[in-house]
């Protein structure tokens, strides 16, 4: 038996940037972290492609690891940019000194469509590294595509790899045949558009973001819980929302709209070559968000606006 990864919602976190240069804004980030804690995420998830790691220079991503290691106790899966074997275990290094006991494991894109190759790429990781593995597989970001049938014999051949998540659509016929196969936790992605079909094919939950995490978090305990109905009836108000916001080429911009309009970030900006929000949707997003928070009620307070950190 592998080890596997804690089942439950292990969010995405956003990094916020702020002002006309799009410094990291630390005080939202902060705030966003604590946030994800207070409403009962399993993990968090830095660094990833919605954490626009690939727009960070290497300082930053230290700088991003160091304010969540210091603004909450939660494990943490930290996302590895680079697909050549070199350079990801030089940011894996980086990333052990910057998050020591509290990785759970980093998040690696498979980076070819060949499974011997991937098995290659992730023995060297892990024989440079120690580190425990999430295998990422996300053709829209690396431009590889995998079968399932090969993502299958990586995991088996690697017993070090503790969870895959499984973002090449169909998703929940992939997280089917993965988990009738495997023993590790398999989690969708994808702002949780098909978190219902992928909890009834077998996920453990979901490695995701989205602008209120709460819904994601209330599904999967109620699909742990009490199954299908209930977590059915805990995610349907949000749909319409999630729907939205996974709107293709636009959706990082409309989930960090969407998170400053709720006021957990202070600002919404994006970093190129991400598309900025577009003023058109306004209407839309306004919509949306009201059905949401009614949905929601009362929520807890946010703090991203504490004084002064350096």
């Amino acid at each position: 038996m592998q080890e596997s990864l804690t089942p439950g919602v292990w969010g995405v976190v956003a990094t916020p940037f702020q002002g006309s240069a799009l410094d990291i804004d630390t005080d939202s980030l902060a705030g966003l972290v604590g946030y994800y804690e207070s409403i009962g995420a399993t993990g968090l998830t830095v660094l990833g492609v919605f954490g626009e790691a690939a727009a960070l220079t290497a300082a930053e991503r230290g700088l991003v690891l160091e304010v969540v290691v210091e603004e909450t106790r939660l494990p943490l899966v930290v996302g590895v940019t680079s697909l050549y074997t070199g350079t990801a275990v030089e940011e894996i290094r980086a990333i052990q000194a910057a998050a020591g006991d509290r990785l759970a494991a980093v998040m690696v894109q498979a980076n070819s469509a060949n499974p011997a190759v991937v098995i290659a790429h992730l023995n060297a990781i892990h024989r440079s590294t120690g580190a425990d593995v999430v295998l990422q597989d996300y053709p829209l970001a690396s431009g590889v595509s995998i079968s399932t049938e090969a993502l299958i014999s990586v995991v088996r051949a690697c017993s070090f790899v503790t969870a895959v998540k499984a973002e090449a659509p169909p998703t929940s016929v992939a997280i089917g045949q993965l988990t009738a196969a495997l023993d590790v936790s398999v989690f969708g992605g994808l702002g949780g558009q098909g978190l219902l079909d992928e909890l009834m094919a077998g996920a453990s939950g979901a490695m995701t973001g989205f602008s209120y995490p709460e819904a994601l978090i209330a599904c999967v305990r109620a699909w742990q819980r009490e199954g299908y109905e209930a977590a059915r009836d805990a995610l349907l108000p949000y749909l319409p929302l999630i729907n939205f916001e996974q709107q293709a080429k636009i959706a990082l911009a409309i989930r960090k709209e969407c998170l400053h309009q709720r006021g957990l970030i202070a600002d919404p900006g994006v970093r190129p070559p991400a598309a900025s929000f577009p003023e058109a949707l306004r209407p839309g997003l306004r919509a949306h968000l009201t059905e949401a928070a009614e949905a929601l009620g009362p929520s807890p307070a946010v703090a991203f606006t504490t004084a002064g950190r350096n």
